[in-house]
């Protein structure tokens, strides 16, 4: 059962998360952040991981860190779903394309956490959401999930479809990267017999 579920407490933020990888794209999410909720449906529906949120935060202030630790919470789900890595597929990538952007999205469940993040937005906000946190949001999760990430976007005009295609493009290389292949079922995919470390 690769199922995980995170409880994160500051004097910030309240988080609690639950996963399951072999899930359906099920998502329950409540952030008080209406556009984060909105990449995190699409972050479950898109990958076919189940994923449950529930975030309380210092909203007042503004959305940095209820954005941020959600990202932590859900990498750490993550990472503890996967257990001992054995029999994933490790390695993925997609190009996805939403209206007018396009972005390329990268990753290796590596055990060694980095971001490389590449996205030209217009805009400061979209709606009330600042669009600098996106990449905060990224880079939390991948750091907490031990994953190599690579998002680029290659091109786009609208804000909205750009994160939107961040989003989407990570779900997709998501799906595959911790799907298991059945022909290495019981093995490490790395020459050094270990991942996450």
């Amino acid at each position: 059962m690769r199922k995980a579920a995170v409880k994160r407490t500051t004097k910030e933020t309240a988080v609690e998360v639950a996963i399951d990888l072999d899930g359906a794209g099920r998502a329950r999410v409540a952030t008080g952040i209406g556009f984060l909720d909105h990449m995190l449906d699409l972050l479950a529906r898109h990958s076919r991981i189940d994923i449950a949120v529930k975030a309380e935060g210092d909203l007042h202030i503004d959305h940095h860190h209820t954005t941020e630790d959600v990202g932590i919470a859900l990498g750490q789900a993550v990472r503890q779903a996967l257990g001992d890595m054995k029999g994933i597929t490790r390695y993925a990538d997609v190009h996805v394309p939403m209206d007018e952007a396009l972005t390329r999205v990268a990753l290796d469940i590596s055990g060694r956490p980095f971001l490389v993040f590449k996205a030209a937005f217009t805009r400061d906000k979209v709606g009330s959401f600042d669009t600098e946190l996106v990449q905060e949001w990224f880079r939390a999760f991948a750091t907490n999930a031990g994953i190599t990430l690579h998002v680029e976007t290659l091109y786009g005009a609208n804000d909205h479809h750009i994160a939107e295609s961040c989003f989407k493009g990570l779900a997709r290389a998501l799906a595959v990267a911790v799907a298991i292949d059945p022909r290495y079922k019981d093995e490490i995919p790395s020459t050094k017999g270990s991942l996450g470390g």
